[in-house]
Order: C-alpha cells, then structure tokens, then sequence
C-alpha cells in the first residue's frame, strides 16, 4: 500500500479528531473536482458515477455555476426572507413555467423541501378535511433524515431510531394499491412517495398503480405528493419523472440536482394548494440571491444542453452495457429511469465491490448488500460509459464475481 504524503495523514488526522462521526468514510480527502472527476490530495483520480448522490447534475465545478455565484456574490448575497430579491423572482418564473406548477417554495436541503411539502399536507387535512393529519408513505422508501422525514421515511435501519417517532405516517408497500387503499381513513390527508425509489434500491412505481392512487386522492380530497428530491431536473430522462406517466401530482419536492452541489431545495404544488398564512412556513436561507443565482444557472444549463435526454440515451446505454456483462459476471435485476439506475450481484458482495471500483478510480454506491447503484452527472459521455463498464469488470474480477460454468 503506497504510504500517504504528509498533506493527506494530517488532514485525515485532523479529520478524525475534529468531525462528529456520522458516516464510514475511505481514507483519502477529496480536494478538487471538472466534470465527470474528482481528485484527492494524492492526484489520483476517480470517475464519479455517484454524482455526490445525483447532486452534480452538471458535473464538478460547472462554468455557469462559477460564473453565476461569481456575479451574485458580487451583487447580493443575503437580503433576509422578508424581502424579494431579484434572483429569487427570476428563479420562481423559471421553474413554474418548465414544471407545470403555480407556486414555489425555496429551502435549502431536500429534507427541508418535504417538510414544507408534509405542513402543507396538515394545513389541508386541518381546513378541508376535519383536521386529518395521517400520511401514507411507501415502505424502502427516504425523505430525509430531519426527526419527522425520519418518521415519514419506511427504512427499516430507521425504525428503532431517536423514538418517539413524529406519528401520523403509515408505511405501505410500493405498487400495492390495496395496501394503500386500506390504509385511507378519514384521519389521512395526504400519499407520499418517490416514483423511483433510489435509496430503497431504484425500484419505480408501476403506471396503473399510479393511476389508481391519483384517482384514490382525487376522489377523498387526499394531497398527492411526489418527492422527486432524487429524480427530478432530467435524472430520469425526462426533466421531471411525473412525465413519465402523464401523472401530475399537487405537491412536488425537488433538491440534490437543482443546484449542483449548491445546497437548494424547492416545494412545488399548485395554486388550490397556495394554503399557506404569514409565519406557517419559512427560513433564514429561503430564497437567498447566492441559492437563487445558482439555481436558476443550472436548471437553464440543463434546459438550454438537453441533458435530459442525453440521461435517456446514456441510461440505455448503461443497460446495454451491463447486460453484456451479465452473461460473464453474476449480474442481475438491471433497472431504472435514465441516469438513476442499479442493478443486483449476490448477496453481500455489493459493499465489497463497490470498494474494489473505488480502489480501481470508479465511484458507484451500494445501496444495500446486493445492489450497485449508479446515478452519474447528466453529462456523462459514451467514452464515460465504456471507461466505467471497463473498471467494473476489472473490479468484478478482481473479487472473483464469475458465473458458474456449466459443464454438459
């Protein structure tokens, strides 16, 4: 093992003593980022198919990101949310006219974007519907790790977690309307869940399944909200994954790569839905010039490239290309939408295969014991994709992942 530089062993050093341990993390620190690469403090490199967790959409330190908080920091940083800012009516315009919705709500973490999303759930149930308060979310699902997104959020390592849990959340199984239908009581205001469930493993909902929960919610007066923290700005191939399946939810959480790394997050819902009085929500960062700024850069640099639909084509690109694997390497179950995509290997072997890739220069994240998941910056390349299929076999067959050969 070649030794660490001096910069490197302080740095983790001081790490170690200085960070509240939250998360196991490699031994190397992370200094500089262009495009599709990250560097360490050692020059190596690594091909980032995680994204920073589908977060850089438009790669590491994009030009226009740059560019724009260069100008805005510049301007206005701070203004406090009391006031409207400039950048904040431009960015407000912009994501109402592409989503379909009438109303925004700026915060800065998507956690943040689905409690707003689960207090104007409440303030429904409370005026329209004799004070319900319950909302249905889906099992394997995440919403965030605040107290009450860790409530909402049906992860099983959660469950014994920081109790009492924030009641009022009813966890049922994707795809199963009957489940979902009899969880509905006159104490439910609002279905919550993710198209595709990303954390959970990349498992998408099923179109009539959708359709029935849309009719469901219509016909009790429910809110339905998708939280689309993960899949929406073109991830999934399209620039919203409502689009998918022609299904437009009331409520719509965004996050992760509407700023590119910049922390932002919104809440989108439409103007039956604008239920909200003075002092029900806010924050100090909420529609910030600096957020405003950056948002608004990237959401139209992801318009103005069509990397949406460069997701689509290099996400068929990615199955194709682990499909051709499978038939040498024990891989299986390859799905998702777009750039969000995951496929299985036996069981327990994920961790130890995604620590190979990341030896190798090869970012991909494992989710559980028996998935791979893969959710790179949206503008990933054909080159990209055939350099990572190359590290993944290598990494495959450097852990010894091969198919049984079957002797006649």
């Amino acid at each position: 093992m070649q030794t660490m530089n001096k910069t490197t062993d302080s740095l983790l050093a001081s790490a170690k003593q200085s960070l509240l341990y939250t998360a196991n993390r490699p031994e190397v620190v992370m200094t500089r980022g262009e495009g599709m690469y990250l560097w360490d403090t050692d020059d190596k490199c690594y091909l980032d198919f995680i994204g920073g967790w589908a977060v850089t959409s438009l790669g590491h330190s994009p030009a226009v990101l740059q560019e724009a908080l260069t100008y805005q920091s510049g301007q206005l940083v701070h203004a406090s949310p009391g006031f409207y800012n400039k950048p904040m009516v431009e960015f407000a315009d912009l994501l109402t006219e592409v989503s379909g919705f009438d109303k925004v709500f700026f915060a800065s973490s998507g956690a943040e974007a689905n409690e707003s999303a689960i207090k104007l759930a409440r303030k429904h149930g409370a005026l329209h519907l004799n004070g319900a308060y319950e909302i249905i979310t889906l099992t394997n699902s995440f919403h965030g790790r605040s107290l009450a997104m860790m409530s909402a959020t049906g992860k099983e390592a959660f469950k014994p977690l920081f109790e009492p849990k924030v009641p009022g959340f009813i966890h049922v199984p994707i795809n199963d309307f009957d489940a979902c239908f009899a969880a509905i009581s006159d104490r439910t205001c609002a279905i919550m869940l993710e198209l595709v469930q990303g954390e959970g493993g990349v498992h998408a909902v099923d179109g009539p399944y959708l359709q029935a929960l849309r009719k469901a919610c219509d016909i009790y007066n429910i809110m339905l909200i998708f939280d689309e923290v993960q899949t929406g700005l073109g991830r999934t191939g399209k620039l919203f994954a409502y689009e998918h399946y022609g299904i437009k939810p009331d409520v719509m959480t965004l996050a992760k790569g509407i700023g590119s790394g910049f922390p932002l997050s919104a809440m989108l819902t439409t103007a039956e839905f604008d239920l909200f009085d003075p002092g029900d929500q806010g924050g100090t960062y909420s529609a910030a010039p600096l957020g405003m700024a950056a948002g608004h850069a990237v959401v139209s640099e992801i318009i103005r490239l069509g990397l949406a639909d460069n997701a689509a084509l290099q996400g068929e690109l990615i199955k194709e290309k682990l499909t051709g694997l499978s038939t040498e390497y024990p891989i299986s179950q390859v799905r998702g939408k777009g750039l969000l995509l995951a496929f299985d290997v036996p069981e327990g072997s994920a961790p130890m295969l995604a620590a190979e890739c990341f030896k190798k220069g090869l970012l991909v994240n494992a989710p559980n014991q028996a998935a791979i998941r893969l959710m790179p910056p949206l503008i990933v390349s054909a080159d990209d994709v055939e350099q990572m299929i190359s590290i993944l076999a290598n990494a495959l067959e450097t852990v010894g992942l091969k198919n049984e050969t079957v002797c006649s």
